[in-house]
Formats: structure tokens, sequence, C-alpha cells
């Protein structure tokens, strides 16, 4: 990443300057140069702060698992550290969303893809995104999703380009997994919807896609633990495998909104669930999110640009407390230096805890903790430092001395 803005100062001043060259990593073909003088260096001179936000979708997570629950949380933490990069899951909330200047949008298979150093996001300041519109839609409710689409365009003066139906009703199936307790399901027709994107980024050169499916609607008693805050979204988890489909399959950035029909008006609604009931369709968060999500980029022996982040510039790994068994989890704990937090207020129907699956955290009760843990980090100071007798005496390392034995210094008290 760049670190350096040196848009004030004069050209004259660097004429005589020698160029410093700097590599962004093994991986680059070519060197950057930059001048570096103590006349104007900045006041901070350390590297942007990089967080990642994870809660995964369809576990029932207690924040995060409702409509956009989890956002209060990102907002929160993209207001300490400098960089925030987290997926749909946390960032919409249907009707509902909150732009945060300094976080990325990624969705959950480039997530995991850049945690294991696959890829790199590649920020932008604009995407060109197209719609696909499921065939099973009728007709009343596929006019809802279009004129959201022209709401954002004319209100917001987002780049919605074009929108496509498909040649095929996608037919999509939800259930419950009995086994996990996730919801998961399918959609009888992958390659219409694949057909459908390339349509968009072939004659319509779209650099980010929009999937809105017909999902079957549930009857109103099925939902009722759903609205009162408690149990699993059961529409989550077939919508990460639509939109795995398509990042997979074409890299580039993508989000699914799902379509059904207006439920019964009810007195007595969870707040963590109000923002799905507040308008017709769940479409407008994820056209805002999509508008300027970063671009992913196949790591490769090609010159890389310097702007792109890789996953060796995350700090940062915050996530519920059983739900570090996932492939971006295991590969942030083991291939890299980051920081995992993890938060014991947040379950989830799942049992992967860090000692479970052999990774080393730092465990906080909720996210306030995790806040404040990030802030010391960032600063550079011991988060044990922050707590009553954390810190012990310091430990000495044996070392083997000419003679061939153990030696190590004595305490002096």
């Amino acid at each position: 990443m760049a670190l350096l803005n040196y848009t004030t100062t004069p050209l004259t001043s660097l004429a005589n300057q020698p160029p410093i060259s700097i590599s962004k990593s093994s991986t680059c073909s070519t060197t950057r140069l930059f001048y570096c003088s103590s006349s104007f260096l900045p006041v901070k001179w350390k590297r942007p702060y990089t967080t990642v936000l994870v809660v995964p979708t369809g576990v029932g997570a207690a924040i995060g698992g409702f409509a956009g629950d989890a956002l209060p949380v990102a907002r929160a933490l993209a207001s300490v550290v400098d960089c925030l990069i987290s997926h749909p899951n946390v960032l919409n909330a249907a009707m509902l969303y909150w732009p945060i200047p300094n976080a990325l949008y990624v969705e959950g298979y480039a997530l995991d893809r850049f945690a294991e150093g696959s890829w790199a996001l590649q920020p932008v300041h604009q995407n060109r995104v197209g719609l696909v519109l499921d065939a099973g839609i009728e007709t009343e409710l596929q006019m809802r999703h279009l004129q959201v689409a022209d709401a954002t365009r004319a209100s917001l003066g987002l780049p919605v380009l074009e929108y496509v139906v498909t040649d095929k009703c996608l037919e999509v199936e939800k259930w419950i997994d009995p086994r996990t307790g996730q919801s998961t399901g399918r959609i009888k027709h992958p390659d219409s919807l694949l057909r459908a994107v390339q349509t968009l980024v072939s004659q319509s050169q779209v650099n980010a896609v929009a999937v809105v499916g017909r999902f079957p609607d549930d009857d109103v008693d099925d939902m009722d633990d759903y609205r009162q805050g408690k149990g699993i979204d059961t529409l989550a988890g077939v919508e990460a495998i639509i939109s795995h489909l398509v990042v997979e399959k074409f890299q580039i950035p993508c989000a699914h909104a799902p379509a059904l029909l207006s439920v019964p008006l009810r007195s007595s609604l969870s707040p963590r669930s109000a923002a799905e009931e507040i308008g017709y369709t769940f479409l407008p968060c994820v056209l805002a999110g999509l508008s300027n999500a970063p671009q992913y980029l196949v790591r490769s022996h090609n010159v890389v640009e310097m702007g792109c982040i890789f996953a060796s510039d995350v700090d940062s790994v915050i996530l519920p407390i059983d739900a570090c068994g996932g492939k971006g989890a295991l590969s942030f704990a083991n291939a890299s230096k980051a920081l995992i937090i993890v938060v014991e207020e947040n379950e989830t129907v799942l049992s992967d805890t860090p000692d479970r699956v052999g990774i080393e955290a730092v465990k906080v009760s909720n996210y306030w903790e995790a806040i404040g843990v990030i802030a010391a980090h960032k600063a550079g100071i011991d988060p044990n430092s922050l707590r009553r007798n954390r810190i012990d005496n310091i430990e000495c390392r044996s070392s083997i001395s000419s003679n061939g034995h153990v030696a190590c210094g004595t305490r002096l008290v």
C-alpha cells in the first residue's frame, strides 16, 4: 500500500534527493521509487492498521445473525482502525446501510482467497454494477426491484448500469442442515445464473454484480423465531452459495438479495430483524456495497499495483468465539502474523473454538473489549498491560555458552 502522500510538496524540492528503491514483496517483478527527506516526512510514520471483521452467515450468530445487527460493531471498529475489511453479512441491512469510508466490502469466497494469499484486494473509487433478476420473480415484485435500482441511481448516484433476467427460473431451495444446524440450500439452475452474469460482463462491461433470486415464501408461523430475534436466518446459507458461484467463476464482487413477498405486519418485532420488514426488497444495501467494493486480483508473478491490499497487511482478525474453523479464519491464524481475537458473547451453532481447532487467540467477553484490544494493538501496546496482574516477570531464553553449558542470567531483586 502507498503510505506516503507528497501532493503538497513542490517537485523542485525533490530534484537533488537520491532515490530509494522499495519493493512491495518478492512476488512483484518491478520495484517502486520513492524519494524520502526528513524535511517533509509525515508526522505519523506508521503503516495503516488493518482489521478483518468476520461473522459467518447462516450460523445463528447472536450478533450478526439477523438483519444487519453487526453493522454497529463495524461502524465502531472503523473509527479505531485505518482499514476495515468485512463482508456482506456484516455490512448489509436490507433497506438500511451505512457508508463507512475506510471499510472494504468483500464477498465471503473472495475473503477466503484473500486470507490464504491467493487474491489481493484493489480498492476502487467506483464499480460498474450490473443486476441479475431471477426469471421466477413475479412481475410486480420485479418492478419493485427495478424501482430500487432506479432510486439508487437517481438519489445516491450509484453506477448501476443494466439488468438482465435469467433465461430460466433459478428455483432456489433452502433448508437447515440437521447435522450442523446451519442454513444451507441450492439453486437448481446455476448455469442460467452464470449465463446471465456472463451477458452483463461481456456486453455491458460491468465489474460487479448484484443477484436477486426468488426465494420460497415461508409460512408466517415458521418465521416467528427469526422475527423475534431468535433462531437461524434460513435465507442466509443459500445466499452465500449463490454469490460464491459468481465470484469463483468471474472473480468480481457479487452480493445477493432475496426476493420475497411482504409478510403481514406484526406489532411485536425484534429490532434486530426489523430492517427486513420496512420495505419491499433487500436490494438497497447490496447496490450500495457493490458500488465501491474492491476488485479481486489473482496473485501471480506479474506486476502488482502498490495500492493493493494483501493478507500480509492484516494486523488483526475478529471472530465469534466458536466460529474459528472456516478456511479464512484458519488461513489468517496459521499463515499470517495477525492477532486473532474471539468474542465470547457472540455464540453461534458451531463449535469451532480456538482450542478445538488449535489456533492461538485472545479471548474477550464482548465487542467493547475487542475494540479496546484493537486500540492497544494499533498503539503498539501489549493489551495485557491494561489488565490487572497480567504482566509477569520477563523470562530468560536459555542459550548454550562456549563451554557447552546452558547459560541464563540471575534475576536481581
